[in-house]
Order: C-alpha cells, then structure tokens, then sequence
C-alpha cells in the first residue's frame, strides 16, 4: 500500500549519507552470515533503512528524498557487514520483491550476459563504463526474511543480474572488479 509506505519512509532517515561509499575499506570486508534467530535491534534497524531506500526508489521518490536511485541494496552498503539483500524492482511485466538473508549461488549456468548500458551501483559516485560479464541464469538459495522460510530462486535477464551484484557485495567485490580493464567493452564469446 503506497499510503503505509509513505508513513514508514516519513520515519526513517533514508538519506543518502546513511550509503557506505567504495572508498571506506570497509567496503571490501566479507560479510559474516546472518543469525535470522537473533535479530539485533541494530541490524533490524539496518534492514529496515534498506528497505525503506530502496522502496522509496520504487515508489518514485528519490528526488523528494534527494536520494540515488536503486533497485536492490546490500547490507555492507548501509554500514553491516552480515550477509543481507533486498531488491525490489519490476521487469518484463513482472515485480520482483526480496529480503533474503545468507543467499548462496548454488547452481549457474556457462552462458554469460551483461547490460548493454552496464551496471550502476548506490555506493559508486559516478558511472564506470564497461560490461560486466554475469551467469545468464543463476540458481539461489536463502531464508527470505519477509516469508519466513527458505527458498530457492531460479533467475535470469535482469533478476540473475542484479542477484549477482548484491551477493557480490557480501564478498567485499564491487561490479566495476568485473569490468576487463585493458577492453571495457569485451563482449564474452558465449
């Protein structure tokens, strides 16, 4: 409900201020996993500014809170280093909403794909061109901490792409690591 999302994002400080940029090393930290059976008030408030960012990206509300805009966001990004993501975007027609906690990439597949246009990211000020070679089709395991249950997600196009930058975050990697540096527009061959 847009109205209920508005009164949260009036309680939250979701500021852009609130972004760990790729400058701070911490950044490039591994993330530990998450503990979905003792929830601290601090990561609960973590996740709730995650959230709260990225719905208001979705909801069309970055100008009014002078934010970046994003589709997906990391917890290493708003300062915790505990294995966390959230996106929440529409593709092809279709919304895609998760809150996953300890998302692990168990099955990808040999094709490659990339954005044409490449990828953006909330903690890089800025545009780095170039592609950044992902799985066409990844398969993820996690707890979704909105069901409350373990799932498996079967991905591909947009969603394998965005999955594999926000997991990448969990590993202190940021997609401009992918980007061949000597030909920023190497295409794969498969």
């Amino acid at each position: 409900n847009k109205s209920f999302c508005l009164i949260v994002f009036l309680l939250m400080d979701i500021s852009q201020k609130n972004i760990v940029m790729d400058t701070n090393p911490k950044l490039r930290v591994n993330s530990t996993d998450f503990d979905i059976n003792n929830i601290t008030n601090n990561e609960k408030e973590v996740i709730d500014f995650m959230v709260s960012y990225i719905d208001a990206c979705y909801y069309d509300l970055c100008e009014k809170y002078q934010i970046s805009p994003g589709i997906a966001i990391a917890a290493p990004q708003a300062g915790l280093n505990k294995k966390v993501i959230y996106l929440h975007f529409d593709n092809d027609d279709k919304e895609y909403q998760y809150l996953l906690a300890n998302p692990e990439i168990v099955k990808k597949s040999e094709t490659i794909a990339y954005l044409s246009y490449g990828e953006g990211c909330l903690s890089v000020q800025g545009h780095i061109e170039g592609y950044v070679p992902r799985y066409a089709e990844i398969t993820v395991k996690a707890y979704d901490l909105n069901r409350h249950k373990n799932i498996e997600i079967k991905a591909k196009g947009l969603l394998s792409i965005c999955l594999q930058h926000e997991i990448d975050h969990l590993y202190g990697k940021l997609y401009y690591d992918h980007i061949n540096k000597n030909d920023p527009f190497h295409a794969e061959p498969n």
